[in-house]
């Protein structure tokens, strides 16, 4: 490795994947997602919560078994351009960047508005140039914020839970399952749930950094993600075994408003805090994913190639993290993207839907293409069950990239 070069060091381990991979997931959406989605689905939450459940595992067992063919940084980029040619993986980049790039901002907005709502993009720029700064010093520092974060969170979230089903007014009959929000809306709440999910691919966009990454991998994605279901299933029961479907699609903050409903007003607003902290591992995690997907990017010169050093010292691809701090902080000041949770889930789902399609080339075997055949016609299910806006927009974005590509991308040297 030469000073100066694109190339990053293997330091991370089982236990610090699987971190990571939990610090993306069981962020600010378990805090947010569950009322828009309980809108949709009515009394068919947790079937909603299962099958985005289901799509995810797909998503994960591919991402996980591309990871442990292509153990280098930038995720389902690297995997669509190696299986299905340059266009593929492009696309997929393109998606990645652009719809984490807006959730970044999402979730530095997030942070201001529980910590001081009245100055929320003010708060929403300190927050990314301090957690900037925390992946500028390098990904170990990165891995332990993140724990820490992860901690807190589960603290939390567990409080959240003992307190709900704990209190008499936790009602068993509020969990019937249903179809009352019909079968669209069922699906529709499972694409705004898969937002919460969408995660687990962080320690496979992180792959170059990762020791051991064909054995390593492969067992922290599953082992991330299904620790995470089992957070949110806990969470989605005891939350609607006090408000109810109905309550908790009209909850603004619906983990506070369970406690409060609960009978313990004075912990709502230990669960705003949680819920800021949340956010805060969120940005840290996406910020960390945008920036080696960029790097991949700008490698094969889709990006500037300049965004693809590594700082000699710290080993972390310093450029690429500088610039889409810059641009995060500019939209956390300027625009208010809490709106963006429908686009950011159409953007993954595109991501996603690549992932499969690139697993499904790994193997002939009948037996091998059932998992990613299933993930794929989930994610094209999914997005285009999102809310029109979201779907229209996303499309709009997605051929934008197109054009770009054919302007620019087949000039590229390689």
């Amino acid at each position: 490795m030469t000073p100066g070069g694109s190339e990053l060091r293997r330091i991370l381990g089982l236990g610090d994947a699987v971190v990571v991979g939990l610090g993306s997931m069981i962020g600010a959406g378990v805090f947010a997602a569950f009322a828009p989605a309980a809108r949709a689905a009515g009394s068919g939450l947790l079937l909603a919560l299962a099958v985005a459940a289901v799509v995810a595992y797909c998503n994960a067992m591919s991402s996980a078994r591309l990871a442990a063919r292509y153990p280098a940084s930038g995720g389902t980029y690297v995997y669509g351009r190696e299986r299905l040619g340059e266009f593929w993986g492009y696309l997929a980049g393109w998606s990645f960047v652009v719809g984490k790039t807006a959730s970044c901002a999402a979730m530095a907005l997030t942070v201001g508005a529980y910590v001081w709502p009245e100055q929320a993009h003010a708060v929403a720029v300190a927050a990314v140039v301090a957690l900037t700064a925390v992946n500028y010093g390098g990904i170990h520092k990165s891995a332990w914020l993140t724990r820490v974060i992860v901690a807190v969170v589960l603290a939390v979230l567990a409080s959240v839970v003992v307190v709900c089903l704990g209190s008499g007014r936790a009602d068993a009959a509020r969990l019937d399952i249903g179809l009352s929000g019909g079968t669209d809306g069922l699906l529709q709440a499972a694409g705004l749930l898969f937002f919460a999910f969408a995660g687990y691919a962080r320690v496979a966009t992180l792959g170059e950094e990762v020791r051991d990454p064909r054995r390593t991998i492969p067992r922290a994605i599953p082992l991330a993600l299904a620790l995470t279901l089992a957070v949110y299933g806990c969470v989605a029961v005891a939350v609607l075994s006090v408000l109810g479907p109905a309550g908790l699609g009209k909850a603004t903050a619906p983990l506070a408003d369970a406690v409060e409903a609960a009978g313990l007003p004075g912990l709502a607003p230990v669960v705003r805090v949680g819920a800021a902290v949340a956010a805060l591992g969120s940005l840290l995690a996406l910020i960390l994913g945008v920036s080696r997907t960029t790097l991949a990017m700008a490698r094969d010169g889709h990006l500037p190639r300049a965004l693809a050093a590594v700082h000699p010292r710290f080993q972390v691809p310093h450029r690429a993290e500088l610039a889409v701090g810059a641009v995060v902080a500019v939209l956390a000041a300027t625009v208010d993207v809490r709106g963006a949770i429908g686009f950011s889930s159409f953007g993954v789902l595109a991501y996603y839907a690549v992932a499969n399609a690139s697993a499904w080339t790994l193997d002939a075997s009948r037996v091998s293409r059932v998992v990613p055949a299933l993930g794929l016609v989930g994610c094209v299910v999914l997005a285009f069950s999102l809310p029109a806006v979201s779907v229209v927009v996303g499309v709009g974005v997605l051929a934008v990239g197109v054009v770009a590509y054919g302007v620019r991308g087949q000039q590229v040297p390689r």
